[in-house]
């Protein structure tokens, strides 16, 4: 059969829970949802140009690829594409299918680098450095038992800081737009990205279907937020952490362990049995606070890139 290719079907829920299973079986350490799914395309900024892409054959969805650009970086051209293809469907030319695809529309919407996260097994690095793309730093993927009574018991904060979550700051979240994009600022990348927009952060981030605002944990000083973990849920046990960070003015002061611990704890009050987090491996502070927490790694993906024209 041959494999064709088509744009996801937002109006058909079946097509966005079959988009959402595939991702979630080609990489299970990172939550996604099918509302999580619908909520990409249709709240990311217009100025990414984002596509959801699905293979297929015989009807089966064999493979997907999220892209677009990267219109938060001062530098025009960034773009990134991200393919996940069924692992127990492979060598049937839905990756490539996709990727030539992708690469086609980005190059028209003025890409001239893309960048993609792979897993570090050698067919798919094998598959990556076939299209031309070259390797480049690595990150971890972190897993944690909740289901065993092992985190590190809750400690009190220090004279002056204060714990609140996300949900105090339901009727104005600026103070942590202001947070997140100052700590973004210093988060090892391929690509700068400036945070200026609070209104696409607000419709992107702060609405996210899987943000939970409860389990969300922020220090505050003086009224200020200085540190925070943003958490996420899937609607069932699954719990992840996608950012932790700490002002500049107040790093090194056990703020980030300090807000993680207390998320953690409220998480599995919650119900949630796994907990998930990613960390560059170059992130020797924050690899080593989850270490303290028990966090084990359970895959690495390598960052890929390949210059367009």
């Amino acid at each position: 059969m041959t494999v064709s290719l088509r744009d996801l079907r937002l109006d058909v829920r079946s097509d966005v829970e079959e988009f959402a299973r595939v991702r979630h079986l080609a990489l299970p350490f990172i939550l996604w949802t099918p509302d999580a799914v619908v909520h990409h395309l249709t709240h990311t900024h217009p100025d990414t140009r984002a596509r959801s892409l699905v293979a297929e054959e015989n009807g089966e969805v064999l493979g997907t690829a999220q892209l677009g650009l990267v219109h938060e970086s001062p530098e025009p051209g960034q773009a990134y594409l991200n393919v996940y293809v069924r692992p127990d469907r492979p060598r049937r030319g839905a990756g490539g299918v996709l990727v030539r695809a992708a690469e086609e529309y980005l190059a028209a919407q003025g890409a001239t680098r893309v960048y993609s996260w792979v897993l570090d097994a050698p067919g798919n690095r094998a598959f990556a450095e076939r299209y031309g793309y070259r390797a480049g730093r690595s990150a971890h993927f972190l897993r944690l038992d909740l289901s065993q009574d092992s985190l590190p018991p809750l400690q009190p904060a220090a004279p002056g800081v204060e714990l609140r979550t996300a949900a105090d700051y339901a009727d104005d979240p600026r103070p942590l737009f202001a947070l997140d994009a100052e700590t973004t600022a210093d988060e090892p990348s391929d690509v700068d990205t400036t945070l200026a927009d609070y209104q696409a952060w607000c419709a992107e981030t702060w609405l996210h279907p899987m943000l939970s605002h409860d389990l969300t944990t922020v220090a505050v000083v003086d009224g200020r937020p200085v540190a925070f973990t943003a958490a996420y849920r899937d609607g069932g046990t699954r719990y992840s952490t996608a950012m932790t960070g700490t002002a500049r003015a107040f790093r090194s002061r056990g703020l980030a362990k300090l807000v993680k611990n207390a998320s953690l704890h409220r998480a599995r009050a919650a119900g949630c049995t796994e907990a998930f987090t990613g960390n560059d491996t170059g992130n020797d502070a924050m690899l080593a606070v989850n270490k303290w927490f028990g966090y084990e790694v359970c895959a690495t993906e390598v960052r890929y890139v390949r210059e367009l024209g």
